[in-house]
């Protein structure tokens, strides 16, 4: 299931970051081919997965993953156990993780990322909800969301790459 490339093929310093991916299931399979490529070492969803069967597909990654609940996953039936069944972390946000020893915040909703910053101390705090992209510092902080992937025009969907080493970011459409 995880890793079918060996630990030292992936690259341990790339995340994967996607949301908001809407039970839109060709989309979920590009996504899941994309991240396999660049050889990331984890993905992170930022909610919105809104289906079980959508969610399985994600077992497909070559990599660990870890997401929040957004909104429209808070009542569907059957994520929290496709989630255990393939080992995936995910929990209602916000949820903060540790990976190359950076802290990372998820949210679904961004509407209190400025009041969690105010009270703790994390590298990158990642979100989606608005299908809009988002990069910006909020001190030293990596606000991220890599927008639309849902979408049905093809080009204008994105998922992000976070690099651990220095919190650059790589945009990829498709």
């Amino acid at each position: 299931m995880w890793y079918t490339h060996t630990r030292e093929s992936l690259n341990l310093m790339l995340i994967g970051v996607v949301s908001d991916t809407h039970n839109n299931l060709k989309n979920i399979d590009r996504i899941i081919s994309l991240f396999n490529t660049k050889r990331v070492c984890t993905v992170i969803h930022t909610g919105d997965i809104t289906n079980a069967n959508s969610l399985d597909k994600f077992s497909l990654l070559d990599s660990k993953l870890y997401g929040v609940y957004g909104n429209n996953d808070r009542n569907e039936l059957g994520l929290t156990e496709i989630a255990k069944k393939n080992n995936f972390r995910i929990q209602d946000p916000p949820y903060k993780i540790k990976l190359d020893n950076k802290t990372i915040a998820i949210f679904h909703e961004p509407e209190n990322i400025e009041e969690f910053l105010l009270k703790n101390e994390v590298d990158i705090v990642l979100h989606g909800h608005t299908h809009r992209y988002r990069e910006e510092r909020i001190d030293k902080t990596l606000v991220f969301n890599p927008g639309e992937s849902a979408g049905i025009f093809e080009g204008n969907n994105a998922i992000g790459i976070i690099d651990l080493n220095d919190l650059s970011v790589e945009r990829i459409f498709f």
